[in-house]
């Protein structure tokens, strides 16, 4: 029990650290606070008439899908942070000290938690200024913001481990493009999967950004009456599958962020 609280300790060393960060270089608060505006308003007003939802609003359709991009990509201040760590040797800096090694990467995804908690908080409030609106109660609401911050949680830890292994801020930004594009472009959160061709409407289907995106869009309320149903299992139950995913990515990708810091030059 000690060993769990001195860890808890040290990750909230780091964490604090991060926070901190933020007061010292504004320019990161003002991307996590312009970029979630930016993206809203782009696509509720340049795709917004020229996407029929039937039955419904593009505007609330497309708000779910924002929500899990900007979310994912916040995942990448991780990666982003540590390459810098790394390439500045304050991770040699960290592992000299008597902490416990998980701390850094659980201080530096716990962190970025709250980049996220502010770009949902900022797209929610341009969201309901271009005309989305929740409409199943303020506790699946709830449940749907916290759905989506374990996501990129989860996949935080995706790029924790990317960025222990690159030699550079510049090339996991590069990196973390190359991924997170076809996984949030290739899916439903900017049309209906169903509008997709081929093979790329399978991946769409069982792509887990399509899961957590529709399973925000269940919990908000901005599925229109009336939509068909979905006929592929992840859809069907994109709750369940987007929890499946969060522990699948941790339990794989958190050891291996940790193994990696351990051997980390």
């Amino acid at each position: 029990m000690s060993n769990l609280i001195w860890a808890a300790l040290d990750s909230h060393v780091i964490a604090k650290r991060n926070v901190i960060k933020i007061r010292r270089v504004p320019e990161i608060l003002m991307f996590v606070l312009i970029s979630p505006i930016m993206f809203v308003l782009l696509f509720a007003y340049v795709f917004g008439d020229s996407i029929n939802i039937p039955g419904g609003s593009y505007r609330e359709f497309l708000i779910g899908g924002i929500f899990a991009q900007t979310v994912i990509f916040g995942a990448t201040f991780t990666g982003a942070g540590l390459a810098d760590d790394m390439q500045k040797g304050i991770i040699n800096r960290f592992r000299s000290l008597p902490m416990n090694r998980a701390a850094v990467l659980v201080g530096r995804t716990a962190s970025d938690v709250i980049y996220n908690v502010l770009s949902l908080l900022i797209m929610a409030l341009t969201g309901l200024i271009v005309g989305w609106r929740i409409n199943e109660g303020l506790l699946n609401a709830a449940f749907g913001f916290a759905l989506l911050l374990a996501f990129a949680y989860a996949f935080s830890w995706v790029m924790a481990y990317v960025g222990l292994l690159v030699p550079s801020v510049e090339v996991i930004n590069n990196a973390s493009f190359v991924v997170i594009f076809p996984l949030t472009f290739i899916a439903n959160t900017f049309v209906p999967a169903e509008n997709l061709p081929g093979l790329l409407r399978t991946f769409a289907e069982w792509n887990p950004v399509s899961a957590v995106t529709q399973a925000a869009r269940e919990l908000f309320g901005n599925i229109p009456p009336g939509t068909p149903e979905p006929t592929v299992w992840p859809l069907e139950n994109a709750v369940l599958y987007t929890i499946i995913w969060i522990i699948v990515i941790i339990a794989i990708f958190a050891p291996l962020a940790v193994h990696r810091y351990s051997k980390a030059r």
